[in-house]
């Protein structure tokens, strides 16, 4: 047997749908192909994942790229990187309108409306991004096993509008994994937030996991054994009297990341009725701001949260590709109301 040190996402991230296996190869191994190694070693992963991997730079070995061909030796330390296999469920094509803002025969992108899911699971079998995708692309265009076809590498929450790439290929669906995993990904949102921020600028640092006590929200802890390391770097676009309109960038994609890191240094993103942003945070106690803040509410009845730029390296071609996806019209309308409203504050 050989020594292992795997370490195999749990749990699919809300952003980076991207797997890691390890595994030091013992003193006993005759040499072999590295990809057929893999196959022995890997449960539901074909050679023709494998070597696509290999294709795309997914495969290392004590630190270097190496071919499909290469053949492992004792004490070789195998590093590879996949898409993560999600719960498999029954996906079925449906007639949904996308908004696509960029497609070739190598992927699209897509802007994602609040509202819609994008991958079927429990309780959302229907009218998911994957359902849509299907009907688009037809059935069985989207690269993944033959009962499994996503494309997908990453992934934004139900209520999160914006920009999301999706593979065509099994090629171009491992070069990207392999650039969500490495976080050469250029990825901007924007978020109304409670609270003036003080600092122009600011970077938060915390493991996420699930909360100790109420398992489908997650929380920020100091304890490095606890949870996956998580970085979000902000910048302040506009303090709008008792919100402001940030930029986060995503230095890694946990879940409910930017939610759960803006609520850590007390800013939760307004109207999330997760973590804490559908309630009064800041301002008054008078009954007309109360009555201010439903019409808001009313306006974007979801977090105000949007992917707005996402930028990466054509998984063929090569080339830099950068995309942005205006604010939607609850945004915007939202935002409009504090502008004026701030104002009168001045």
């Amino acid at each position: 047997m050989a020594e292992q040190d795997e370490k195999q996402q749990q749990e699919p991230l809300e952003e980076d749908l991207t797997e890691y296996f390890r595994v030091v190869i013992d003193r006993g191994q005759e040499p072999l192909r590295i990809d057929k190694f893999l196959v022995n070693r890997l449960e539901n992963t074909s050679r023709t994942k494998v070597q696509s991997a290999a294709d795309a730079g997914c495969i290392r070995v004590n630190g270097q790229i190496v071919k499909s061909n290469y053949k492992v030796r004792p004490g070789d330390d195998v590093q590879l990187i996949l898409p993560v296999r999600e719960d498999n469920y029954s996906l079925e094509p449906e007639d949904i309108p996308l908004d696509i803002v960029f497609e070739d025969e190598h992927l699209l992108v897509v802007n994602k409306p609040a509202g819609m899911v994008v991958h079927p699971g429990v309780g959302n079998f229907s009218g998911t991004l994957i359902n849509a995708l299907m009907f688009h692309l037809g059935k069985d265009n989207l690269p993944g096993d033959d009962d499994f076809r996503p494309g997908l590498v990453h992934r934004i929450d139900k209520n999160t509008s914006g920009l999301l790439v999706v593979a065509k290929s099994e090629t171009a669906m491992q070069h990207l994994a392999r650039q969500f995993f490495e976080h050469t990904v250029y990825r901007r949102y924007q978020a109304l937030v409670w609270g003036e921020l003080e600092e122009e600028t600011g970077t938060i640092t915390g493991n996420i996991a699930r909360h100790a006590r109420f398992r489908k929200l997650f929380d920020v802890y100091d304890d490095p054994a606890i949870g996956k390391h998580a970085v979000t770097h902000y910048r302040l676009l506009e303090n709008l009297g008792y919100v402001a309109l940030v930029e986060c960038r995503l230095e890694t994609g946990r879940t409910h990341q930017i939610r759960v890191h803006m609520q850590h240094i007390g800013h939760p993103i307004f109207n999330d009725d997760t973590y804490g942003g559908d309630r009064i945070v800041q301002g008054t106690i008078f009954t007309r701001y109360r009555q201010f803040i439903d019409n808001c509410f009313q306006i974007i009845p979801r977090h105000a949260l949007h992917a707005i730029s996402l930028g990466f390296v054509h998984p063929v071609s090569g080339e830099d590709l950068l995309f942005h996806a205006p604010l939607p019209d609850d945004f915007a309308g939202v935002l409009e109301k504090w502008r004026t409203y701030a104002a009168q504050l001045k």
